[in-house]
């Protein structure tokens, strides 16, 4: 699928939501670092709070599976599983489906409650950055005011150990943005009105990095 056709998602995104043609080039942008991470077998790592907790978990879930696309697993992999067991593989191979590695740091109650107990409560996320992360992934970070103090300290953490960094805020600048490579910045100060802008931000992400890695 050429990039022209991929693109076209930007294009809707702000036929609908025509505010957001001040994001056109961070959507752009973030895309084209999300893809080459990507196309080098790397992965994403993403985190927010509240709203934004639910919201990195929303994207986790559009990358790991079907999201708009079939996405068939590759008939080479289909062919080995079949031929590690007929059966079973055969039913892997047809259900299946191909995926962008995405990990969420907001779950994992265990390692969550026991580091928050034992260590500093703000540096949760940072902590699974330097176990996950590895050079040339991303970071997602998710902040309506982009100065959640567990997501700077994740972003930190994460630039330290040569992942690309991406912020996801509202209008205002903040520390962030100073830290990510970069950061789309949709244009409310509210909170909640913030959030209702994000979604179509990330779904545009997820759409064109499906048509990319995925697309006929």
């Amino acid at each position: 699928m050429t990039e022209i056709n991929i693109n076209q998602h930007i294009q809707t995104l702000i036929e609908r939501y025509p505010k957001l043609i001040v994001c056109r080039e961070t959507i752009q942008q973030a895309y084209d670092i999300m893809k080459a991470s990507y196309a080098q077998g790397r992965k994403l790592l993403v985190c927010g709070n509240g709203g934004s907790a639910s919201d990195s978990e929303h994207i986790v879930g559009e990358l790991m599976k079907e999201f708009k696309l079939k996405r068939e697993v590759y008939k080479d992999q289909a062919d080995a599983m079949k031929n590690i067991d007929p059966e079973l593989g055969a039913i892997l191979a047809k259900h299946l489906q191909g995926a962008l590695p995405a990990i969420t740091l907001t779950g994992h109650s265990s390692l969550t409650t026991a580091f928050m107990n034992d260590s500093n409560p703000e540096l949760i996320f940072a902590q699974q950055v330097n176990g996950y992360g590895k050079p040339n992934d991303v970071f997602l970070g998710i902040s309506t005011s982009g100065n959640s103090r567990n997501v700077l300290f994740a972003a930190v953490a994460a630039k330290a150990k040569g992942l690309h960094t991406i912020g996801l805020t509202g209008q205002r600048d903040s520390r962030l943005k100073g830290l990510a490579d970069i950061c789309i910045q949709v244009p409310e100060t509210e909170t909640y009105k913030i959030q209702e802008l994000h979604l179509p931000v990330y779904h545009c992400l997820c759409m064109m990095l499906e048509e990319h890695f995925f697309g006929k």
